[in-house]
């Protein structure tokens, strides 16, 4: 029986060799992709490479900006879609439909000028005004260089609207004007500095430093948000202010006003002090840290998007750029797709923002260890040093130590805010929730834990924008940044903005924001009239 068995299987020879190469084959791939997580530790992405358009390569030159300019997660959201409105309001002067945002169809050009070249043009004129305007830098920096290689004169400042030159000038020119009055204080003209508060918010509790020195020298409100004081990445003292405390005041893309749509976390607010759900969201959040894995701690650290970074905002249009190689997008689908998923981020700040000044809610970072103040627990014990028994005093969250948690408060969640808002754009742009993206994160890559971890490569993969989406709320979570009702909220108010925004956002592309504009205007006449 056995010899019988071995002769059929020594038969079937050309089975045998098909498996026998394929496992091979499997081996040798896995052997190089160890062997290159460990030579060459950088994120490997599913990308593929991005086309070379210019919308792509003015989106590039405005992330390379964002991750030098260190400006908060609002700041970012209104430049992003500050920079992308003035490319497309100078391309809509190209198209037989669309209408720009603050000219609507006066700068319409004739068919026969209607070119990739003259499309090309005009938008790099208005990315180039609208970058040096929202993120200056040095002449010799990011956006002369391009616009060289473009083959265009970054110092041509012509507005003669029968010129491609002149329609990106005069678009973004009108753009900037209306933004430079949104009570952004984008300009330091409402108070000291650029994007400072000018309304003259004041915290409820004073600085805490980190961990938490107690017994407090001042009460604690323990409902309501803390600054921290800490030492940055430079060595300096930080004593943090609430970073946007005006952004509710912002005029946004779409909504009425940052507080138009509040109502959508109404029904899930901050966990009020002394209730059983307070005392459960911080255990949970212990509970958590005790519990990290190396793929959670990758989940934190890929979705941080901190100082130095492109923030969660650049984080979402470059997944759009992976979506315009995918669907092979030509200049016009790209424009129209980066105007729509900026906005609608802008209107997501603008709106977390309100809920954040709204409910100014605690911190974790403060809340947790004042509940388990003198009591033991298990959690993350600090950089390379895995889980540990300690008072609860001095719990941390899994961040790094220059940058314990953002300067605001915590409700709601900015990054699950974005994130469902870009999600929900980038699945009504597509009309499919399908992404399909992935990413691997190379051995001991950490730059919480470096060389340490993850102990091996991980692998993050999203079938849908709305899985990416889902995992960037959570990740916020398993980093002790925000509560589970501030993820929960976030995402709910994302989803609600931005379904606002992608209808204004068609109604540009159509036209029909032309006739909007004018009934407007017909109304306040009418006003005056009576």
């Amino acid at each position: 029986m056995g010899a019988s068995c071995w002769c059929a299987r020594l038969g079937d020879t050309t089975a045998v060799n098909g498996r026998l190469h394929i496992a091979l084959d499997f081996v040798m791939r896995l052997f190089l992709a160890i062997a290159a997580s460990l030579l060459f530790p950088t994120i490997v992405t599913a990308s593929p490479p991005p086309q070379a358009n210019v919308i792509i390569q003015w989106n590039n030159a405005a992330l390379q900006r964002t991750r030098d300019a260190k400006l908060g997660a609002p700041m970012v959201a209104r430049a992003l879609a500050v920079v992308h409105t003035c490319m497309y309001d100078a391309w809509a002067a190209y198209d037989d439909r669309a209408v720009g945002t603050q000219l609507t169809g006066a700068l319409r050009r004739p068919v026969s000028e209607r070119t990739e070249a003259n499309k090309a043009r005009a938008i790099s004129y208005a990315a180039y005004r609208a970058l040096i305007d929202v993120m200056p830098v040095d002449a010799d920096s990011v956006y002369v260089p391009l616009m060289k290689k473009l083959g265009y004169d970054p110092d041509d400042i012509s507005t003669d609207i029968e010129t491609p030159t002149g329609i990106g000038n005069v678009a973004c020119a009108a753009v900037l004007e209306f933004r430079h009055h949104d009570k952004s204080n984008q300009l330091g003209d409402l108070a000291q500095g650029q994007y400072s508060d000018w309304t003259h918010f004041r915290p409820v509790n004073t600085p805490s430093t980190i961990p938490m020195r107690l017994p407090a020298i001042h009460p604690i409100d323990v409902s309501h948000w803390q600054p921290l004081t800490y030492v940055d990445s430079t060595g300096s003292l930080v004593t943090q202010m609430f970073m946007g405390a005006q952004w509710c005041f912002v005029t946004p893309f779409a909504m009425s006003s940052g507080d138009e749509f509040r109502g959508a976390v109404q029904s899930l607010p901050p966990a009020v002090y002394g209730s059983a759900e307070y005392q459960g969201q911080a255990d949970e959040l212990v509970a958590m840290s005790a519990g990290l894995t190396d793929q959670q701690k990758m989940m934190v650290e890929y979705w941080s998007d901190g100082p130095d970074s492109e923030q969660a905002l650049g984080h979402w249009n470059l997944f759009a750029q992976f979506v315009s190689a995918r669907d092979r997008h030509s200049v016009d689908d790209d424009v129209k797709m980066f105007f729509a998923l900026s906005n609608a981020m802008l209107d997501a700040s603008i709106a977390a923002g309100d809920a954040m000044r709204a409910y100014d809610s605690v911190r974790p970072i403060t809340a947790i260890p004042l509940l388990f103040r003198g009591k033991k627990i298990r959690a993350w014990g600090g950089p390379g040093k895995a889980t540990v028994e300690m008072d609860g005093s001095q719990w941390l969250p899994y961040q790094p130590a220059a940058f314990p948690t953002p300067p605001f408060p915590d409700f709601v969640s900015g990054h699950s805010t974005y994130s469902a808002a870009a999600a929900t754009i980038l699945t009504s742009w597509t009309g499919s929730d399908r992404f399909g993206y992935w990413v691997t994160i190379p051995v001991g890559s950490s730059k919480i834990e470096p060389g340490i971890t993850p102990a091996h490569p991980v692998v993050f993969r999203w079938e849908t924008f709305s899985d990416a989406a889902n995992q960037a709320g959570i990740s916020r979570r398993y980093g002790g940044i925000n509560f589970r009702r501030a993820d929960q909220a976030g995402r709910m108010l994302g989803r609600v903005v931005a379904a606002n925004a992608w209808s204004k956002a068609e109604s540009y592309f159509d036209g029909t924001a032309k006739l909007q504009v004018r009934n407007d205007l017909l109304m306040t006449e009418d006003l005056k009239a009576h």
